[in-house]
């Protein structure tokens, strides 16, 4: 073997080291960045259960709210709203004037 091609191989040998230590390193990132979004995709599904959670829990509190609201209420609420129409429809038929 010449020198020439001895120089050539162990320049050969080199860039494969290099090469294959590369791949390694990529092979841990890319086991790291695997975990890491193992880990993400768990909190995210658990976040979406306590959101699914959470949205039922007001639901049955608005539920809850509309139950427990007596007639006299619904009926004081009504007679509020209407007292509050009368009032707009009198600013306006002032603001016409």
């Amino acid at each position: 073997m010449t020198e020439d091609q001895k120089r050539q191989l162990g320049l050969f040998e080199t860039r494969l080291h290099r090469l294959i230590y590369m791949c390694e390193e990529l092979k841990k990132k890319n086991a790291n960045l695997s975990d890491t979004l193992a880990v993400e995709k768990l909190k995210n599904e658990t976040l979406k259960v306590e959101v699914e959670n959470l949205k039922k829990d007001y639901s049955n509190l608005k539920i809850a709210t509309v139950i427990s609201l007596k007639s006299e209420d619904v009926k004081d609420s009504k007679q509020r709203l209407n007292k509050l129409v009368r009032e707009i429809d009198k600013c306006i038929a002032l603001m016409n004037d």
